[in-house]
C-alpha cells in the first residue's frame, strides 16, 4: 500500500530503506538534506512559540486596557489593581493556547506535509501525494502539487517508454546489417549487388528513423523553423498524391486527389505540409488491400482555412487503436512502419496552428482529417 502520510517525516532508526528512497543515497539519511529537514522542524517550532507569545501578550494587553477602561467609567468596581486579576488572565492565556494549537494543527502541519512531499518528489518518488487538508488556500496548494506530481510521473513514464521503443526500433535494422556484414566477411554471402542493396536499404531505414526523431523533437519543443509562404492547397495535395501514383498502381489501389472550387490560400511551410500528406498517404497505402481506394480531398474549413481529408477503404481501426493512433511508436498488428508517421503529422499540423483527428471503424476504412489556417491578409 502506498504511504500517503504527509506530516513531517523523521528518518527511521532501523536499517530498512523506504521503497521511494534513492538507491545511491545512504539510509538513514545523512548530509545537507537531513540537516535542512531538522532546520525546517526547528523553524516551525520556533514560529509556533513566537506566535504563541505574541498572542498571549496581545490578549494580556487588550484585557488590561479593557479592565482599566471599565474601571474608569464605573462598570467595574476599582480595587486599586492596575492589571486584571490573575484568574482572568489565566483564562485568556488558556484561550490563546487553544487557538494557537488549532492554528498549528490546521496550518503548520499541512504546510509541513506539503514540504515533505516536495522532498520526496525531489528524490525521485513520483508516487508521493499530499493529503488535502487545512484551510482552503493550503488545500489548493496541495491539489496543485498533486497535479504537478501526476504530470511529472506521466512524463517520466513517457520518457522511459520512448527510450525503450527507440532502442527496439534501432536494434532491428542494426541486427540485420550486422548479420549481413558478418555473413559477407565469413563468406556465407557473396558480395553481389543484391546483398549490398539490402544493406543500403537498412541504412535508409536508420536514416529515416533518425530524421523522423529529429523532426518530432524540433516540432514538439517549438524549435522547428517554418518557411511559410502563401500557396494553393489544392495544388499542394495533387503534387503530394502524384508522387505515389506508381506505388498505388503496383498495389492495385485507386488513388485520387480532389479539391473544392475557390479554395482560400493558406500560409504554411509547403515542405512540411507535403511531409504530412506523404505520411498520411503512405500509411493509407500500407493498410489498403488490392482493389481498394484512397481519396484525398481539400475543402474550405468553417474558420476560413482549409480542411484536408485522407480516406481509405482499409481494414479500419478499433476504438482503442484510434485513441492511440498518434502515440509515438504505436503500430497496429499488421503495420511495418516505424510508428512515427502519424505522430509527426500531428506535430507538424499543430506547429502550423491546425488540428488533426482520426475516425474509423473495423472493416469500414479510416479517415484522417486535418485543418490549416488561412493565409494572413
Amino acid at each position: 500500500m502506498r504511504d500517503e502520510w504527509c506530516g513531517p517525516r523523521r528518518p527511521s532508526s532501523g536499517t530498512r530503506r523506504p521503497r521511494w528512497w534513492p538507491e545511491n543515497e545512504p539510509w538513514p539519511p545523512r548530509g545537507p538534506a537531513q540537516h535542512w529537514r531538522r532546520r525546517r522542524r526547528r523553524f516551525f517550532g520556533l514560529l509556533a512559540v513566537v506566535a504563541l507569545l505574541l498572542l498571549m501578550l496581545s490578549i494580556y494587553g487588550i484585557a488590561s486596557i479593557a479592565w482599566l477602561a471599565a474601571t474608569k467609567i464605573g462598570l467595574v468596581a476599582s480595587s486599586g489593581a492596575t492589571t486584571p486579576k490573575l484568574w482572568f488572565v489565566g483564562g485568556l492565556i488558556g484561550v490563546a493556547v487553544t487557538l494557537m494549537a488549532l492554528v498549528a494543527r490546521h496550518v503548520a502541519m499541512p504546510i509541513g506535509g506539503v514540504l515533505d512531499v516536495i522532498d520526496r518528489v525531489a528524490g525521485g518518488d513520483y508516487e508521493a501525494r499530499v493529503i488535502e487538508r487545512g484551510p482552503p488556500p493550503i488545500r489548493a496548494i496541495a491539489r496543485a502539487l498533486n497535479t504537478m506530481v501526476v504530470r511529472l510521473q506521466d512524463h517520466d513514464r513517457q520518457r522511459r517508454d520512448l527510450m525503450a521503443d527507440l532502442a527496439h526500433e534501432l536494434r532491428t535494422p542494426l541486427t540485420v546489417m550486422q548479420g549481413k556484414l558478418e555473413g559477407l566477411i565469413d563468406g556465407v554471402y557473396r558480395p553481389d549487388p543484391g546483398q549490398l542493396t539490402q544493406l543500403l536499404e537498412e541504412t535508409h531505414v536508420l536514416s529515416r528513423l533518425v530524421e523522423d526523431l529529429r523532426t518530432l523533437a524540433l516540432s514538439e519543443s517549438g524549435a522547428l523553423k517554418l518557411q511559410r509562404e502563401s500557396i494553393d492547397p489544392g495544388d499542394l495535395a495533387r503534387d503530394a498524391v502524384r508522387a505515389f501514383a506508381a506505388d498505388a498502381a503496383a498495389r492495385q489501389v485507386t488513388l485520387t486527389a480532389g479539391a473544392a472550387a475557390n479554395l482560400p490560400s493558406i500560409d504554411v511551410d509547403p515542405l512540411r505540409i507535403r511531409e504530412v500528406l506523404t505520411n498520411l498517404v503512405s500509411n493509407a497505402l500500407r493498410h489498403t488491400p488490392a482493389g481498394g481506394a484512397i481519396a484525398v480531398h481539400v475543402a474550405p474549413a468553417a474558420d476560413g482555412g482549409v480542411s484536408v481529408e485522407v480516406r481509405d477503404t482499409g481494414r479500419g481501426m478499433s476504438s482503442d487503436e484510434i485513441s492511440r493512433a498518434f502515440d509515438r511508436f504505436y503500430k497496429g498488428s499488421d503495420s511495418r512502419g516505424t510508428g512515427l508517421g502519424l505522430t509527426i503529422a500531428r506535430s507538424l499540423v499543430t506547429a502550423h496552428g491546425g488540428e488533426i483527428r482520426a475516425s474509423s471503424a473495423p472493416g469500414g476504412g479510416t479517415t484522417i482529417t486535418f485543418t490549416l489556417p488561412k493565409a494572413d491578409s
